[in-house]
């Protein structure tokens, strides 16, 4: 039989066991200590002053210097078009032909009347023949025969009416054929066969065979620029030589729907692409070529807030931090810093959304060899000019 000393130990080890077990289970579910924040990797590029390379481009369409649109100078019913679109015609080529039977029939009345006038100048001119002898005789009184001097140059009056009724008339039957007045080519049909049309009314479209412009639109901060006389490069959208060109007018007022203005350019028209061609027209007075400026990849930037930023490293302490930049324009795949760098600079190229203020990072190795870099021309000042990297 145990005593109540012997009993003692006992009677303590369920109080212990459950102590450890508490502890044990606070240790468990208490937070482990966050792990260290992993050094980055970042690659950097040095900021250094280059020339640009881009220029402004705009699309234009080839046209005629003077494009024609043709109409007949009578109305009627269209029945017959010889002129298909596309087509070259050269000056006196029939086009287009309306019903004549009405014209017809008005010159045959002139006709006619033009034989009944001249049958009353003649019964007019042989009596005053005849008054005349009277007269002579002294059968007739002066003023008889003034009489039929006044009958004989009403009716010469009444026949010349008449004559020039006549060429009216069959002016107006010839001008029922529709006639090419120059040589070019058919841009356009406005009228078919069978369709009524009154005078005047556009037939048929022609560019004429001569020079060739050029017609592209600039915005109106841009139109101040461009000189008439000035230098420009036009190339073929399919490709082909480059062609010299100068401005020959610029639009006196901007479109009402566009807002831009109308520029035309002078070419060669014997090395000219066909009429209609879309080409790219770079003005010399827009090119940004050879203006000195701060370059960035666009994957050096980030939007912070409402401005754009970038990562300035910093080998002190090998951390990074934010630097708010300026972009101006864009030159090519390249972004044109106007402030907020300047040449010598290291920034972080790519991954720069995954970086925080003051991170510690370490400069990318990599993992083969590689020439180094060249060197950073001297720039000809810190930062780039703004107003001169948008001109």
């Amino acid at each position: 039989m145990r005593t109540p000393s012997a009993l003692r130990p006992l009677q303590r080890q369920p109080r212990f066991l459950l102590v450890l077990a508490t502890a044990s289970l606070l240790a468990a579910c208490s937070r482990p200590a966050p792990p260290e924040e992993p050094v980055r990797s970042v690659k950097l590029l040095t900021v250094g002053v280059g020339a640009l390379q881009s220029s402004l481009e705009y699309s234009g369409e080839v046209r005629a210097r003077v494009e024609s649109r043709l109409g007949f100078r009578v109305a009627g019913k269209i029945v017959k078009r010889q002129a298909e679109l596309g087509q070259h015609v050269k000056a006196g080529q029939v086009l287009a032909q309306l019903d004549p039977k009405d014209y017809q029939l008005a010159t045959d009345a002139a006709r006619a009347q033009l034989a009944s006038a001249t049958t009353q100048r003649d019964l007019a001119a042989a009596d005053l023949k005849r008054y005349q002898t009277l007269k002579d005789q002294n059968f007739i009184s002066g003023a008889e025969l003034e009489r039929r001097e006044a009958t004989l140059k009403a009716a010469q009056a009444t026949l010349d009416q008449a004559r020039a009724q006549l060429s009216s008339q069959g002016n107006q039957a010839a001008y029922t054929t529709l006639v090419a007045d120059v040589s070019g080519v058919v841009t356009g049909i406005d009228a078919e066969p069978g369709q009524v049309v009154a005078a005047g009314t556009p037939v048929v479209r022609i560019a004429q065979d001569g020079p060739r412009d050029v017609v592209f639109a600039v915005p109106e901060d841009k139109v101040a620029q461009i000189a008439v006389g000035s230098e420009v490069a036009v190339r073929g959208w399919s490709g082909g030589a480059t062609l010299a060109g100068a401005v020959r007018e610029v639009a006196a007022s901007a479109d009402a729907a566009t807002r831009t203005y109308q520029v035309k350019v002078a070419i060669d028209s014997a090395e000219a692409p066909a009429l209609g061609a879309t080409v790219y027209v770079t003005p010399k007075a827009l090119s940004h070529a050879g203006i000195p400026a701060i370059k960035l990849p666009t994957s050096a930037l980030r939007q912070e807030g409402q401005a754009t930023a970038v990562w300035v490293y910093d080998p002190a302490s090998s951390s990074v931090k934010s630097q708010p930049v300026q972009i101006a324009t864009a030159d090519g795949n390249e972004a044109v810093v106007a402030a907020g760098l300047t040449p010598g600079m290291q920034v972080v190229a790519t991954g720069v959304h995954v970086l925080s203020p003051g991170q510690k990072v370490m400069v990318y190795q990599p993992k083969t060899a590689s020439p180094p870099a060249g060197k950073t021309k001297a720039a000809p000042e810190l930062v780039a000019n703004p107003a001169s990297a948008a001109n």
